[in-house]
C-alpha cells in the first residue's frame, strides 16, 4: 500500500512538472512512444499500460527512498 501511494505521488509530481506542456506536445508523445512503442496497433491494451505506468511510479518511489 505504501509503495502504491508513493508511486502515485511520483507520477503526480511528473505530471505537475510537465503541466506547462500540453499532453499533445512532442515531449509527452516521445515519453509515450518510448514506453509503449510508436505503432498504435501494436501497443498493449489500456489495462497493461496502466499497470506498467504504476510499476514505473513504484520503481521511482523506491529509488528516491534509497537516496
Amino acid at each position: 500500500v505504501r509503495e502504491n501511494l508513493g508511486g502515485l505521488w511520483c507520477l503526480a509530481l511528473l505530471a505537475m512538472r510537465g503541466a506547462w506542456r500540453t499532453h499533445s506536445s512532442a515531449y509527452w508523445q516521445w515519453r509515450h512512444e518510448t514506453a509503449f512503442g510508436h505503432n498504435v496497433a501494436q501497443r498493449p491494451p489500456l489495462r497493461e499500460r496502466m499497470r506498467a505506468t504504476m510499476d514505473y511510479g513504484r520503481w521511482v518511489y523506491r529509488m528516491k527512498r534509497r537516496l
